[in-house]
């Protein structure tokens, strides 16, 4: 039997937006599309040379409550999480119990350091 799971965590999901900006290219703006509750763990971070700044990227596991493919309550990779001022890209979403019970979503926070 696996581990309890305990959503502790509020998190906004948000979705990207590609909005015209005037001359031939585009802004991207991020939507709200709710509220979920989830448990966040950390994985393993890596530094890279940014422009002028070194960004931190720490792989994080987020656990939520499963919705079935298709509804607007299920995170899809290139959406993102945001907690406060902490953002996190979503990656990739799979089921994360046998019973389908909760879904895991791999996703990466960027920090400049």
């Amino acid at each position: 039997m696996a581990a309890p799971v305990h959503l502790n965590r509020r998190l906004l999901l948000e979705g990207a937006l590609r909005l015209p900006d005037g001359a031939g290219g585009h802004t991207e703006v991020w939507q709200a599309l709710g509220a979920l509750w989830a448990a966040i763990g950390a994985g393993r971070g890596s530094e890279r040379p940014a422009e002028a700044v070194t960004v931190s990227r720490l792989p994080v596991r987020v656990v939520l409550r499963a919705a079935p493919v298709g509804s607007p309550r299920r995170p899809k990779p290139g959406q993102r999480f945001v907690e406060g001022g902490r953002k996190f890209r979503i990656l990739s979403v799979g089921e994360h119990d046998p019973q389908g019970r909760y879904l895991v979503c791999e996703a990466r926070e960027e920090v400049a350091s």
